[in-house]
């Protein structure tokens, strides 16, 4: 079993239910009509929350009032006296807060007078940042995973091109000032115990900000939102975390000990999407799988480039050496690294943060494959593992959903994917003959030289801390890295044995 608690997960709890949700738009739909059966507690965790977020975006980004994201809370938690009600989010530095439309300053803007207790997260080790999200309802019906509240993170799953519901502003004459790019994002959704467990998260992440922590709500029927399918039954979810050591809190690595558990139990194939590759760690353990004659096969998905100049400045140099690390043990032909553009050829934004092990575990969350990540931001991640009962159910269930988003990228139905790896008999093989059949739409990453200034941003892991103790010593990084791949490689090893 790859989720153990106290190791590799936080929790482990049955879900009678549970699903994946591609993309936003569907996901702000489940969100809305959970929210509103909501009779207890209606409880947010935040990386950022825009408040002027629509759930259903028009053209031009406009929409009623009623359908902005802050004032749909405002107005539960008015209409229902009852009904506690409560955003955290983190207390972002300005360099961020900027390019997020100041939404620490709008949200305490908007909120003031009303019913929403809104708090801002500012209880971090120096340098680290709250990216868990999530929505938990009532303790019954509960979300997570790497979507925030902003309105360019909404998309659907056909990121159109020239989609005018992307439009944010225009000229008086017609031209177009600033589009949203596609964006592809995944959320999880459980019931039961597993969004019990997630409400004590929030709980305690509440506490541990304000010295308050806010009340267990009464057991309440889980309102499924209606329209949303159901795909796994009676599945084992694990909750795992990442925060650094802060005061008397001591460090959490759970999501780093998974994602080693996982790459250490790979037979078949290793399916990531993520929106950074940078981690030495990961690098080096799936390097040394990869070295192996009969290991797995390594399949990444990410941005073409990142969209901030700051991230492509940091985070896209590193990642060039994490894909060529991989491609020095690539001895048998089993690694791919693509990313994804829209039928016109235009850049796809990849925000998910998802990783799916052969037919065993799906696991879906906050945590980039970064080192922050593994040992600074907290972090929240869901996981699906095919156990006990439904084993043969949520294995199905799993590769099903693997051939779903692999076909969602080349734009294609899934049967033409799921014949095409039967045929080819792997994963990259059949992507591979996919794309030589006119399915263009996922390209090998570009890995521009690293050089100059560059290479000593990647050396030194600029941007991206490994703990508390780096944060500000950017100069210690160049020994961590190193004991970061010594690990990855070691793990391998002991995990093996």
């Amino acid at each position: 079993m790859l989720l153990e608690p106290g190791n590799t997960c936080w929790r482990r709890e049955t879900s009678a239910r549970a699903a994946l949700i591609v993309d936003m738009a569907d996901y702000f739909d489940a969100a809305m009509a959970a929210m509103r059966e909501a009779k207890h507690t209606v409880h947010l965790l935040n990386w950022a929350f825009e408040p002027q977020t629509l759930f259903h975006p028009q053209p031009g980004c406009t929409g009623p009032e009623d359908d902005r994201i802050a004032n749909f809370l405002k107005r539960l938690a008015r209409d229902n006296p009852g009904l506690d009600v409560r955003v955290l989010c983190w207390q972002s530095a300005l360099p961020v807060a900027a390019t997020q439309n100041w939404f620490p300053l709008a949200d305490r803007k908007t909120f003031a007078g009303s019913n929403v207790k809104f708090v801002l997260d500012g209880k971090l080790p120096m340098g680290a940042s709250h990216h868990q999200k999530a929505i938990v309802i009532d303790d019954a019906i509960a979300f997570c995973g790497g979507g925030d509240i902003g309105p360019d993170r909404w998309d659907t799953h056909h990121h159109l091109d020239d989609d005018p519901r992307r439009e944010m502003t225009k000229h008086a004459h017609g031209n177009h000032e600033k589009d949203f790019d596609s964006r592809h994002e995944v959320m999880g959704i459980v019931e039961g115990p597993a969004a019990k467990a997630l409400g004590v998260l929030f709980r305690e992440r509440w506490a541990r900000c304000t010295g308050e922590t806010p009340p267990e709500p009464p057991k309440t029927r889980p309102a499924w939102p209606a329209g949303l399918k159901p795909q796994f039954k009676d599945i084992e979810v694990g909750l795992s975390r990442t925060h650094g050591a802060w005061k008397h809190h001591p460090e959490v690595r759970e999501i780093e000990a998974l994602h080693l558990g996982c790459i250490a139990e790979a037979r078949r194939c290793i399916y990531m999407e993520n929106q950074y590759f940078t981690s030495p760690l990961i690098a080096a353990a799936l390097a040394t799988r990869l070295r192996e004659p009969d290991g797995p096969e390594v399949v990444l998905i990410g941005t073409e480039h990142s969209p901030s100049f700051f991230d492509q400045s940091t985070m896209d140099r590193t990642r060039v050496r994490f894909i060529e690390k991989l491609k020095r043990a690539d001895k048998h032909g089993r690694f791919q690294a693509y990313s994804p553009v829209t039928t016109l050829g235009r850049i796809i934004i990849v925000h998910a943060k998802l990783t799916i092990v052969d037919d065993r575990l799906l696991r879906i969350g906050s945590a980039n494959i970064n080192n922050r990540s593994m040992g600074l931001d907290t972090e929240c991640d869901l996981s699906f593992e095919a156990t006990g009962r439904a084993a043969t159910g949520a294995r199905a269930e799993i590769l099903r959903l693997r051939t779903h988003l692999l076909a969602h990228w080349l734009g294609c139905d899934d049967a033409i994917v799921e014949t095409a790896i039967r045929e080819a008999g792997g994963v990259s093989a059949g992507l591979e003959a996919l794309r030589n059949a006119g399915y263009a739409r996922l390209r090998p990453i570009e890995l521009p030289p690293v050089k100059g200034v560059a290479a000593v941003i990647a050396t030194y892991h600029m941007g991206d801390p490994f703990s508390p103790a780096d944060g500000w010593r950017p100069w210690r990084r160049k020994i961590m890295s190193q004991s970061a791949e010594r690990r990855g490689r070691e793990a391998m090893k002991a995990l093996a044995s």
